[in-house]
């Protein structure tokens, strides 16, 4: 589980006095707690997690675009850093050929052969790639591959 983990982790890093690991891992830390707390009911199992991570991990990457945009490099350095520990934290993403192939497989499932049918690629990739590949990324690719 992501919690004990996270909680190992947490201890080593104080040990070791990393700050920059520190950080990262109060963040998900946080972000579990929050999730224990929110008053859904619901338990913290294994897809709810990489959601969370992928949801901390989209807000450090959207304050590091922000922060590169508006000439703040130091502030732009602790996003990185940060994205870099969550990072260790989510399983292996799928990019590149490997993307390919399983969004091929999926628009042969679809049946989808123009970029009319991208609706119906991305509802099945959503659902079948969740938490495995990037939404942004899937997007581009089934362009791509659909021939928009």
């Amino acid at each position: 589980m992501l919690e004990e983990q996270i909680n190992k982790d947490l201890i080593v890093a104080m040990k070791a006095k990393d700050e920059i690991a520190l950080r990262g891992i109060r963040a998900i830390k946080s972000a579990i707690l929050l999730a224990k707390t929110d008053g859904s009911g619901q338990a913290i199992d294994e897809a709810r997690e990489v959601q969370m991570l992928q949801k901390l991990l989209k807000s450090r990457q959207d304050s590091l675009e922000i922060f590169t945009k508006n000439n703040r490099p130091e502030l732009a350095q602790k996003e990185i850093e940060e994205i870099e520990v969550i990072k260790r934290y989510l399983p292996a993403m799928l990019e590149g050929a490997d993307l390919e192939a399983a969004l091929r497989e999926i628009i042969a499932e679809v049946g989808a052969d123009s970029p009319k049918d991208m609706g119906k690629v991305m509802g099945a990739a959503g659902k079948k790639l969740a938490g495995k590949a990037e939404g942004r990324l899937i997007s581009e690719t089934v362009k791509k591959l659909l021939g928009a």
